[in-house]
Formats: C-alpha cells, sequence, structure tokens
C-alpha cells in the first residue's frame, strides 16, 4: 500500500492593507464645509435685520451722531412704546389695515386659484394653453405701471380709498403665480388617484379637497406665502389709492417718518422691526405643515 506524502497547506505572506476612511471620516470635512458657508450666508443675511434692531433702541442723536457704534451706548425701549402715539401716523390703525388687505387679499387668491389650477391640470379644453399663457403674461406688469389706470377705474367703481380696492388689487397681481404654481403640483399627481376616488363614489369636490389638497399642499403653502407677503410689502397702488392716513398700510405709512429736513431713524427701524415680526410668525404656523405636506401620500 502507497504512502502519500502529507499535503502541507501553503501560507501566503501577510498582505499590509492600507488604510481605508470610513464614510463618516470623508464627509466630516465636507460637513464642517457645509455648515461654515450656512454661517457665512446666515450673518450676511441676518446683519441688516441686526443693524435694524440696534437702530431701534438709539436715539435719534446717537444714529446720527458724527462717531456712530453699532451697538447702543443706552438702550431706549420706549421707542417702541412711543412710536405708536406719534402725530405723524397712527399706527395701530396702519397694521390692523396691512393686516385685513394681506389676510382677505391671500385667502380671495386661493378661493380662485386652486380650482382653476386643478381644472387645467386635470382637464384639455380649447384655448388651455392660451389661458395659461395670458396667466403668465399678466406677471409682466405690476401695480407701480398701473397706478393711474387703476386709480380711474376704482374712481369710476366708486372704491377709491378703501380695503377692498387693495385687496382687488393685490388679489389681480398675485394670482397669476398661485394658479401657475399650483398647476404643476396638480399636474404631478396622477391621475389614477382621481380616478380610483371617483369609482368609490366621491365627487369632483371631493376629490379636489379630501384627495388633491393633502397631495398637494406644498404649492398651496408656497402660494400661501407669496402673495401674503408680497400683499404685506404692497407700497405703490396703496400710496396712489389710498390717501386716508388711517386706511395706509405700514409700507406707506413708514414713509411719514421720513422728512425733507429731518428723519426719525429711530422709529424707522421700531416700526421695520415690528413688520417683520407677522412674516415670521406665518413661517413659524406654516413649517410644520409645510412638512407635512412634503411627506404626505409616501405611506399608505
Amino acid at each position: 500500500m502507497a504512502v502519500t506524502a502529507p499535503a502541507f497547506e501553503t501560507i501566503a505572506p501577510p498582505v499590509k492593507r492600507r488604510r481605508r476612511w470610513t464614510q463618516d471620516q470623508v464627509s466630516l470635512p465636507r460637513v464642517l464645509l457645509r455648515m461654515l458657508a450656512g454661517v457665512v450666508v446666515l450673518l450676511v443675511f441676518i446683519l441688516p435685520y441686526t443693524i435694524m434692531f440696534f437702530g431701534s433702541v438709539k436715539t435719534k442723536a446717537q444714529i446720527r451722531s458724527v462717531d456712530p457704534t453699532y451697538f447702543p451706548t443706552e438702550w431706549h425701549w420706549e421707542n417702541y412704546l412711543t412710536m405708536w402715539s406719534t402725530p405723524e401716523t397712527p399706527l395701530v390703525q396702519n397694521l390692523i389695515s396691512t393686516i385685513v388687505i394681506s389676510v382677505f387679499a391671500t385667502l380671495l387668491v386661493l378661493a380662485v386659484a386652486m380650482p382653476a389650477a386643478y381644472y387645467t391640470a386635470r382637464f384639455r379644453f380649447p384655448g388651455r394653453m392660451v389661458f395659461l399663457f395670458l396667466v403668465i403674461v399678466t406677471q409682466m406688469l405690476q401695480p407701480a405701471v398701473l397706478t393711474s389706470g387703476l386709480f380711474r377705474q376704482f374712481v369710476g367703481l366708486g372704491l377709491v380709498d378703501t380695503w377692498a380696492a387693495m385687496i382687488l388689487i393685490n388679489a389681480a397681481f398675485n394670482l397669476s403665480f398661485a394658479v401657475w404654481i399650483m398647476h404643476s403640483f396638480f399636474a404631478g399627481v396622477p391621475k389614477e388617484i382621481d380616478e380610483a376616488a371617483q369609482i368609490d363614489g366621491a365627487g369632483r369636490l371631493t376629490v379636489l379637497f379630501r384627495i388633491q389638497l393633502p397631495l398637494v399642499w406644498p404649492g398651496i403653502v408656497t402660494a400661501i406665502v407669496f402673495t401674503f407677503v408680497a400683499c404685506w410689502n404692497e407700497f405703490a397702488a396703496s400710496l396712489v389709492i389710498l390717501s386716508t392716513a388711517g386706511n395706509q398700510p405700514l409700507s406707506v405709512a413708514l414713509t411719514k417718518f421720513v422728512g425733507q429736513y429731518e428723519t426719525s431713524w429711530h422709529y424707522v427701524f421700531g416700526v421695520s422691526v415690528v413688520a417683520i415680526i407677522p412674516v415670521v410668525v406665518l413661517f413659524m404656523l406654516i413649517e410644520k405643515r409645510l412638512v407635512g405636506g412634503l411627506t404626505a401620500g409616501s405611506v399608505k
């Protein structure tokens, strides 16, 4: 019987492994660079508001000093109280006017733009593209270039120096953007969702409000924010249409503190700070709904 020699396994020499960087180690420098870039952008955008806030708690002499400082030497918080009782303008009425015009103009835009965007996105009718083209063309026109025509039109209607006139003007000039942004979101929702709901017995209004709206909520939020901010900051048409000091919005009332020979900069800064607070609150209230709308319909 033949005896075979035992087989010896060849042992490979140890291989020197190279050090591999983990994904976290590779992305860490990128994350730090992005954080640094974000901080720089934040500082650039927040610096004017910081200067405005510091100016609102200074005296007029401190602001117009030959050697001004960014930080106030004395904090005059009473500026936020005295500016409401200045003889130049009734700020309380101006704030109410701004809120009423902006809120009702935004609601009117939503009431008209939502069904218009849904219909143009779901149905193919003759003249559809012409209609959408005419809608977007209105974005080329602004109240500043149409103030004289708007004034004559509202004189004929008997609506000069009224909130109703400014609500209609602001709604008309923000309607086109709202229709287009909502149209793109409605068009992105598959039609099969509507058909499935209609098979279950849902009507058009039920499909629109209970099926479509949760899916296109980001577009609605975008339209709300854009319209509200545009109405809040509108100036040219309000300056011409509204002549009574109490009916004018804050954007027009702010100019009353800027005189030919003297400007109350501490009040200008204070009113500006107050004017941006409602917009900031709007963003805070809508943020959660915006995130919810982005994820709506993704999990069944």
